[in-house]
């Protein structure tokens, strides 16, 4: 799963960033995705640690950061990168990186804030050894921030048609046809098209969906291209009048500025989520660790506030907040703060099983290519 960031305006961090001296031994080395963690934070993290070197080392994409996990269980204990305490991983990994005893499993009762993070958020991350869904499972990772796919559609042109979408149904009308721009990927087109039937994005056997394949096949005649990088310039353009996308790719600004709105499908839609991990080599502590004082300070309400508003993202502390207490600017935007509704009625992409995903693999093909 490729995810991408527009983070414009952004202070984000780079590697000299937080290096406070060139002779202090390391204190904390941290492993995450380029942009995703604003100087302020760290900054400000720092200020209160005060204990050494903070290294924020950036990776271009989340699948770099799995392979180095990947990377460092196959050295031997000599050659394995001991001052890595945390690594950002999308939940999409965290499956495989249980399975293949990648990490391990964190201390909640070490972060005063964890009693603070709404329950379905704590229950994301509570796996058995497998790396499955299990209430009564080990915490093998600390939620950071989530964001969505949602529809983002051109504002002018809807004030034509006198309409504005709502729901995934929309892209189902007539007169969107070949209107309209939809990710290259099977799992949110097919989990799109099962939301609008009642089903959910991971809905393992698809010859139990009635009605799935004609669904697809409809939405397909208004489709004008399947892109999952560059959609935005036809929208802009207006060559497109609506596309599927993510939320991190459309801030305020740019929405602003190119006559864009975007909404979240009041039915539902797919959401992911950036965790903590902690790699299977590091030494385990039954106290706190500057690892763990990082984990809760993210955290606390005021960082928290500000990581959503910097980077475009839903810290998910601030979903269990008093909307009051949250600035104006951030309360009142569906991508930030979605309604407690749809979130219940969204899903985390979970790994499919290989019969799964060649039943995926197959109606995609046959839909997108006339197979």
């Amino acid at each position: 799963m490729k995810r991408r960031f527009f983070l414009q305006g952004i202070s984000t961090l780079t590697l000299s960033s937080v290096v406070v001296g060139c002779k202090q031994a390391t204190a904390l080395m941290v492993q995450i995705l380029r942009g995703s963690v604003p100087v302020q934070m760290v900054s400000k993290f720092r200020q209160q640690s005060d204990q050494g070197v903070i290294d924020f080392v950036p990776q271009l994409q989340l699948q770099d950061l799995f392979g180095l996990l990947q990377k460092w269980k196959s050295q031997p204990p000599t050659q394995q990168s001991p001052q890595t305490e945390l690594v950002m991983i999308g939940d999409y990994w965290l499956n495989s990186a249980i399975q293949q005893q990648l990490i391990q499993p964190l201390d909640p009762k070490l972060w005063p804030q964890w009693s603070q993070l709404p329950s379905p958020w704590q229950n994301i991350v509570r796996r058995n050894s497998e790396g499955k869904y299990d209430s009564k499972g080990k915490i093998w990772a600390a939620p950071y921030r989530s964001g969505s796919t949602v529809i983002i559609y051109r504002v002018d042109k809807f004030k034509a048609l006198g309409w504005t979408p709502e729901d995934w149904s929309d892209l189902w009308r007539p007169e969107l046809r070949h209107r309209i721009s939809l990710p290259n990927q099977a799992r949110e087109v097919i989990g799109l098209t099962l939301k609008k039937l009642g089903y959910s994005y991971n809905t393992a056997d698809l010859s139990k969906v009635k009605n799935l394949e004609a669904e697809l096949l409809k939405l397909h005649q208004n489709v004008r291209l399947y892109d999952s990088n560059s959609y935005l310039k036809p929208l802009i353009l207006g060559d497109t009048w609506l596309a599927v996308g993510w939320s991190t790719d459309i801030p305020p600004e740019v929405q602003y500025q190119n006559e864009l709105a975007a909404v979240v499908p009041k039915s539902g839609t797919a959401l992911w989520l950036d965790l903590w991990v902690k790699p299977a080599g590091v030494q385990a502590s039954p106290t706190a660790t500057l690892a763990d004082n990082w984990i809760d300070f993210c955290w606390s309400p005021q960082v928290a506030t500000q990581l959503s508003l910097l980077t475009g993202t839903t810290s998910p502390i601030i979903l269990g907040m008093n909307p009051q207490e949250l600035p104006q600017s951030l309360r009142e935007n569906p991508l930030l703060f979605p309604k407690a509704s749809i979130l219940e009625n969204s899903d985390f992409l979970q790994p499919l099983s290989a019969n799964s995903i060649k039943q995926y693999q197959q109606l995609w093909e046959k839909i997108r290519l006339g197979r």
